[in-house]
């Protein structure tokens, strides 16, 4: 295993196995709009090696072991933690865009970075299956479209808003570098546009 991945990996699951037994770590470390506002900037990033549970570690943690290795492999260690770590705080951007007068709004997760690693793996792998039977831009499509169920019921503290901004980050950065794939893989990139899409309409129309 690559060790830069190895590195993110370890750290998500020690930092967030403390904030599970320390509530007050947690509380001050955790994506939280009023305390962002007032200058904890710091949580952009740190919210984003925190889950709410072991289940939703785990998920985030498998999904990023599982596709991480096809942008390793295409762009190197570096690149890909630029694009993990620009991913996050994409996510985190959208978050504070879309909450920024929501004082109490609170959220955690690696989602947004592993949303744009998901991303960024499908432009540069287009025929990849995730679990060895689901397309790969399936599983992104109905990731996002998850997002949107969740940001409606606002039911956790999930960043659900993260996955939108950590896909746009993995989309914009990926093709940054190969700017190539948006004529050679046309129709991946629209397709990986069409839940983006729909998230900015139904913002516009206040559906969500």
């Amino acid at each position: 295993m690559n060790i830069v991945l190895l590195v993110i990996l370890v750290a998500n699951a020690l930092i967030s196995y403390k904030a599970f037994n320390d509530s007050s770590f947690f509380r001050k470390y955790e994506f939280h709009i009023g305390s962002i506002r007032s200058g904890e900037q710091y949580r952009m990033f740190s919210s984003g090696f925190l889950h709410v549970d072991l289940m939703h570690l785990l998920f985030n943690m498998f999904t990023l072991y599982m596709f991480a290795p096809f942008v390793i492999n295409s762009v190197g260690a570096m690149y890909f933690a630029y694009l993990y770590f620009g991913s996050l705080i994409a996510g985190n951007l959208l978050t504070l865009y879309f909450h920024k007068d929501e004082y109490y709004y609170r959220a955690v997760g690696a989602s947004g970075a592993v949303m744009g690693i998901i991303y960024s793996a499908i432009l540069l792998e287009p025929n990849l299956y995730m679990y060895g039977f689901i397309p790969g831009y399936i599983f992104g499509f109905a990731y996002l479209l998850f997002s949107i169920y969740g940001m409606k019921a606002k039911s956790d503290n999930i960043g659900h808003v993260a996955h939108f901004g950590g896909a746009i980050g993995g989309f914009g950065i990926t093709l940054a570098k190969f700017p190539f794939l948006i004529t050679e893989e046309s129709k991946t990139v629209i397709a990986l546009l069409v839940p983006i899409v729909i998230l900015f309409i139904m913002a516009k129309m206040k559906k969500i």
